[in-house]
């Protein structure tokens, strides 16, 4: 596949390198000659220095020949032009841009991306995102990360293990005798620096970081098999007013009418905008790393701290003085993923990583075929992917040990209509199916082969 990827900053890097890996013909375009220069060095892609939204540009990258342009550079504008020009003059079918400002994203003027005016097939919204996946954790108490999957049926989750967690120390193969009635399957696990993809005979560690599927109806016992029983928090406060704290006090308030939510921000403009635009809310001037502030934001009786200021070390700093000061958990957004393990052993509760979760949205419209959804775990070391199965897939009607499939890939669930299947040795994968797999990076072309149609159906 032939992909252009405008804008060479951490997203379009991330995307351009996993779409290399796999064998697709990537071009990236930066105006910034050093950008360029280092993924020309480090990638197998084709660099270009240039605006990403002038014709020669595009057409020096060889959009004229694209199935996708992937319009990620700082400029909103920038990125819709580029999508224009790529239908207009290339006639490329698929085109996605990253769209920040909150007056584009209104849905009043949601027309303005229909093929008659701005054809952009996919806008995603970075800030809205990452809202969304707070406000997710927040839900599930104990979730270090929480994504919903097959239409809501299905949650992948990780947690991190505790000296108390009742699975420690037992072979996972065990776990279908311990808990025969949940639906839960365990499909990576994270060990400092060591990426796992389990096997029966692996066990689970204090300070582990586990990933597993689970039934949304089995969420609840899932976490309580993992040793998180806690209520969903009441009183939330978030440590800055930027777009991201504020679109997240807009979702909890929407969604919920038994939560109270503060906001802090040192910015007096930030908090005054921040305090008109939100009458529910107790918005604080202040300093969110000033222990006063959080006495005055009543920190001690807080069970939610969410830390979305601009800076990494400021959002740590927050969360380690909220759960010092008796908050009961902290949730911390991190941009820079090298303070990840430096942050879960400070005993902050859980980050959220925009770069990651941006490259994650993108990823599931690059995916075809009957690939429904793909998310990126931990740097790309495996994805989880909602794939469907058709009549004349390879693998429908046989048990599933007799499938022959690579060895970094996990069957997690299989949702069979409104059923939540944990998958064993003798099930059988029908048609229709939408088969929750983990498969390592390099391995996900052979999940897609997998589910192709066999050759003598053509």
């Amino acid at each position: 596949m032939k992909v252009v990827i405008c804008g060479a900053g951490q997203v379009g890097t991330s995307i351009a390198a996993y779409l290399a890996e796999e064998g697709n013909n990537v071009s990236l375009i930066d105006r910034s000659p050093e950008l360029i220069a280092d993924v020309n060095e480090n990638l197998d892609v084709t660099g270009i220095v240039g605006h990403a939204s002038s014709p020669d540009v595009l057409d020096q990258a060889g959009t004229a020949d694209a199935e996708m342009l992937i319009a990620a550079t700082y400029s909103d504008e920038v990125n819709m032009v580029a999508c224009q020009v790529a239908h207009s003059l290339f006639r490329v079918p698929m085109k996605i841009a990253r769209i920040r400002a909150g007056a584009y994203l209104n849905p009043q003027w949601s027309n303005l991306y229909s093929r008659d005016h701005l054809p952009i097939d996919v806008v995603i919204s970075p800030e809205v995102e990452v809202a969304r996946s707070i406000a997710n954790r927040l839900r599930v108490p104990g979730a270090f990360n929480i994504i919903p999957m097959a239409d809501g049926l299905v949650q992948l989750v990780s947690v991190i293990c505790k000296e108390n967690c009742p699975l420690v120390h037992t072979p996972l193969k065990h776990l279908t005798s311990l808990f025969p009635d949940l639906t839960i399957e365990i499909v990576a696990i994270i060990r400092g620096q060591q990426q796992i993809i389990p096997s029966g005979d692996d066990e689970i560690l204090p300070g582990d970081e586990v990933y597993f599927v689970s039934s949304t109806q089995h969420l609840s016992r899932s976490m309580a098999a993992f040793g998180y029983e806690d209520q969903q928090a009441r009183r939330v406060l978030i440590v800055g007013a930027g777009k991201i704290g504020t679109l997240l006090a807009t979702e909890l308030g929407n969604s919920r009418k038994d939560i109270s939510v503060r906001l802090i921000d040192a910015d007096f403009d930030k908090a005054h905008t921040a305090s008109d635009a939100l009458p529910g809310v107790t918005v604080i001037n202040g300093n969110g790393l000033s222990k006063e502030i959080l006495e005055e934001a009543n920190i001690r009786e807080t069970e939610a701290l969410i830390a979305v200021m601009n800076h990494d070390e400021s959002n740590i700093l927050a969360s380690m003085l909220a759960k010092q000061h008796g908050c009961e958990r902290a949730i911390t957004l991190i941009n820079n993923p090298a303070f990840t393990s430096l942050v879960t052993s400070l005993g902050v509760d859980a980050i959220v990583n925009p770069r990651a979760i941006t490259v994650s949205t993108i990823l599931q419209h690059v995916r075809r075929g009957r690939i429904k959804a793909a998310h990126s775990l931990r740097d790309g070391f495996a994805e989880i992917l909602e794939v469907e199965a058709l009549d004349t897939s390879a693998i429908v009607n046989i048990p599933i040990r007799e499938i022959k499939r690579p060895k970094n890939m996990i069957f997690g669930l299989i949702v069979r209509g409104k059923s939540i299947i944990t998958p064993r040795a003798d099930t059988v994968i029908k048609p229709d199916d939408r088969v929750i797999i983990l498969a390592a990076h390099d391995q996900v072309k052979r999940v897609e082969q997998m589910f192709a149609v066999r050759p003598e159906y053509f």
